[in-house]
């Protein structure tokens, strides 16, 4: 079973896994543990990675960057629309009116959505753990951003389902990385002490991300969290970009944002140049050769510059950091450690702000670029049962508060209530209890818009089917439970109606018992997906959130539901006086049908379509590979055979068949750069038999005579090792008197007569022109070097001797 974690950056990707007792950063067949989050449409294959971003400036339409925040919005998003401008390929609204992609793939236009264009990036990643574990991978933990809502963590899901990945946990960012610092903590404090709060700080290329933490030992308890969606390193490196757009309009003429390919050039040198500023504080020159026109370009920067520049990008860090202090009701004094991650903490002036704010400097202890990747696999580690990790429980948090809305039956007056607060634990489950004659809508939705960088306050409706009045013609008890999962998305979860029905006295104790069971079995059910432990101020359990001291008469007009704690649901007889008393009740809970409709969610057909074309494209991929993979491997042969022709091969060839060889090279290598430019992988092959032909008596005669002499030595040295065991014999030593004479004598013979087999093989092929196949050859030596001598005494100290 594997261990994978995955790194789903926004500029760049990292796979981590579990191997060998710990956890490793993998490396892409580049040999870099880096992975750039960029595919590139050809017109034969797509390339993903390294190898595509190597193609952003020639291949700018059709190669897709920057993707990852178009999860679960819609194409008319204003997000979407505000970076449609500085994309170089080109945004299209898909039919569900989600962001899709348009290129040119094998020579016809295609569209794919946000969802197939991460797909393929998955893929890519699940081929590097693979080649790195050689074994097929399924099971995984993916890193998401802690601001994400609903809709963009089940986009990301679809896009792990299109690849054919089982994604145990969508894991937020910052709680992977506080689960890799803790884990490995000796000193944290004991279960019953006071925890240590560490605050952990994320500067990404696209956004900047705070988190505080309360660790104790064995424990991970996440406080808050807060982030600035919109401000990474791409920030800084645009206010570069924006300087020299403006220098080059002045000194060179040059409008640089006319032209794709001269402003993508532009964005790579200023982000090496923000790089090399880091660690320089004096001027540094930025080069471009033939950058328009022509032209080359030149400008300078020095590091006070840079940050005088992006002074109010810096200012905007102190607002998360205020935020998270304000929601934690903790000062600074209280944090024990900041810990910084991320490419953009690198920028010095960065690093200070959050130092100041702390007052303390900041810890680097954590690989930057790596953390959250190892997070990943470490929960992912956690959650499988084919590796024992050590005991070490996760509480993350719910980023935005939820509130649920609906309507009542009688005066169609809406009621409202907040089911789960910003900075609740999670996963969690919450059980409500509604009273209803008719199916009844639940719409889910964020409680403060403002506070979501998403411009759907909408999570999604649910609608209760199949209730109908009780017998007695009362509204029916509904429960329902409300849930945030592991993965962080809301859902109403289950419904059902609780029936109470009368028996015989006879089935007195079993239906008590029956009652009990149905509501003990509920309340574990509830348990199980509550990984929240009770609060250090020792209240009930945190599930509690009843609104009103007591439980609410069944005839109320409002139908006002009511909070219902998972740990007291078997004090829900109380809930009907009259009847409380009354043993001979059966208490039965029937499952209800819930219809979702989600503010983003794809079809099955439309999945089953992305998971198919999926499927196509990596078979295409492959064999693209194996065709690029024949013919490499015929100009590789051309190669290698011209130049071992003028070296080691010469002597082994006559004149006559290397210059037909030579010419025959030379047409293969200019069928190779014409007509041969695109072939089929068969073609390539009888090409590649065809140079063999000639090239293979050579190549063979080549290593007879490397390797010949060897085996007539090892020969040797086994006959003259027979010869002294004869002369030994012959004088009458103990250690071969065991043998007869006429054995001895058999032995004589064979030593004597392959002595003169190989005299005369060695004298033949001495004789013979090296141009020529060998009188004999290597592997009729080694069979004479491997005949057994069958009579030897196998006790003795020459037992099992090999002879010729």
């Amino acid at each position: 079973m594997s261990v994978v974690g995955f790194d789903l950056g926004y500029q760049n990707c990292h796979v981590a896994i579990a191997r060998a007792g710990g956890i490793e950063t993998v490396a892409n067949e580049f040999s870099d543990r880096c992975t750039p989050a960029v595919i590139s449409f050809g017109t034969k294959n797509r390339t993903i990675g390294v190898a595509a971003k190597n193609q952003m400036v020639t291949n700018a339409n059709n190669t897709v960057s920057s993707f990852k925040r178009f999860h679960g919005r819609a194409f008319n998003d204003a997000f979407v629309q505000r970076e449609k401008n500085n994309l170089p390929y080109e945004l299209v609204m898909m039919s569900n009116g989600g962001v899709g992609v348009k290129v040119m793939y094998m020579e016809n236009e295609h569209l794919f959505s946000v969802e197939q264009i991460t797909a393929m990036l998955l893929t890519k990643l699940k081929e590097t753990a693979e080649n790195n574990l050689k074994k097929p991978v399924t099971d995984c933990v993916i890193s998401v951003p802690s601001f994400f809502t609903d809709a963009e963590r089940r986009s990301v899901l679809h896009a792990a389902q299109i690849v054919g990945l089982n994604c145990l946990k969508l894991m937020n960012d910052m709680t992977a990385v506080a689960l890799n610092y803790g884990i490995y903590k000796q000193d944290l404090p004991g279960p019953e002490e006071k925890p240590k709060i560490v605050v952990f700080v994320d500067m990404g290329h696209a956004s900047f991300q705070v988190s505080a933490c309360a660790f104790n030992k064995g424990k991970l308890k996440v406080l808050g969290s807060a982030s600035d969606p919109y401000l990474g390193g791409r920030s800084f490196d645009e206010r570069l970009v924006e300087h020299f757009c403006k220098e080059f309009q002045t000194k060179y003429k040059l409008n640089v944002k006319s032209k794709i390919r001269a402003l993508l050039r532009l964005h790579q040198e200023c982000e090496k140049l923000k790089k090399l500023m880091s660690s320089n504080s004096t001027d540094l020159p930025l080069n471009i050769e033939c950058f328009m026109n022509d032209i080359d370009v030149s400008g300078r920067m020095n590091r006070s510059d840079f940050e005088s520049m992006c002074s109010d990008l810096l200012q905007r860090i102190d607002a998360p950091l205020g935020s998270l202090m304000e929601q934690i009701q903790l000062q600074v004094e209280d944090v024990s450690a900041v810990e910084i991650i991320g490419g953009a903490t690198r920028i010095p002036a960065v690093k200070e702000r959050v130092a100041k704010f702390f007052g303390k400097d900041v810890s680097t202890t954590l690989n930057a670029d790596e953390a959250v990747a190892r997070g990943c696999a470490l929960q992912c580690a956690i959650l499988s049962p084919a590796f024992k990790v050590r005991e070490f429980s996760v509480t993350d948090v719910v980023p935005y508060a939820i509130s649920l809305r609906w309507i009542t039956a009688e005066d169609e007056a809406e009621g409202v209530h907040e089911v789960f607060c910003k900075n609740h634990a999670a996963p969690f489950s919450k059980v409500l209890t509604f009273y209803r004659k008719n199916p009844f809508q639940l719409d889910a939705f964020y409680s403060h818009p403002d506070t979501v960088p998403y411009p759907e306050m909408k999570i999604g409706q649910f609608i209760v089917q199949n209730i109908s009045p009780a017998k007695d013609g009362e509204k029916s008890k509904v429960k329902v439970k409300v849930r945030v999962n592991t993965h962080g998305i809301f859902s109403v979860s289950t419904a059902s109606v609780v029936e109470r029905i009368e028996v015989d006295g006879s089935e007195e104790q079993s239906d008590t018992d029956l009652e009990l069971k149905n509501q003990g079995t509920a309340n574990t059910e509830a348990e199980k997906s509550i990984q929240q432990e009770n609060s250090a101020a020792g209240t009930q359990s945190q599930v509690q959130t009843d609104d009103s001291p007591s439980p609410p008469p069944p005839e109320p007009a409002s139908g006002e539901h009511k909070m219902a704690d998972t740990e007291k649901v078997p004090e829900k007889k109380s809930d009907q006086p009259p009847e409380a008393k009354k043993p001979k009740i059966k208490v039965k809970n029937i499952e209800l049908p819930i219809e979702a409709n989600l503010v983003w969610q794809l079809g099955k057909d439309l999945l089953n379509m992305y998971i198919e074309n999926e499927g196509k494209m990596i078979l295409q991929d492959k064999l693209e590979k194996e065709r690029n993979d024949a013919k490499n491997a015929v100009e590789e042969y051309v190669y290698e055979f011209r130049d071992k022709l003028s070296g080691p091969y010469g002597r082994f060839v006559c004149e006559k068949d290397l210059s037909r060889f030579l010419e025959l090279l030379t047409e293969t290598e200019d069928w190779l750069y014409e007509d041969g430019e695109d072939q089929s992988k068969s073609v390539y092959i009888e090409k590649l038999d065809e140079l063999k032909k000639l090239g293979a008596p050579i190549q063979r005669r080549f290593k007879e005579a490397e390797q010949r002499p060897k085996t007539f030595e090892a020969l040797g040295q086994r006959l003259q090792h027979y010869a002294k065991i004869v002369e030994e014999y012959r004088n009458q030593s103990e250690t071969y008197q065991h043998i007869s004479s006429l054995d001895m004598e058999k032995v004589e013979k064979c030593v004597r007569e392959t002595m003169d087999w190989m005299s005369n093989a060695m004298n033949a092929q001495s004789k013979q022109p090296l141009d020529q196949d060998p009188v004999v050859h290597v592997d009729e030596i080694k069979a004479k070097n491997s005949v057994s001598i069958p009579f030897l005494n196998m006790n003795q100290k020459v037992a099992s001797c090999n002879c010729v």
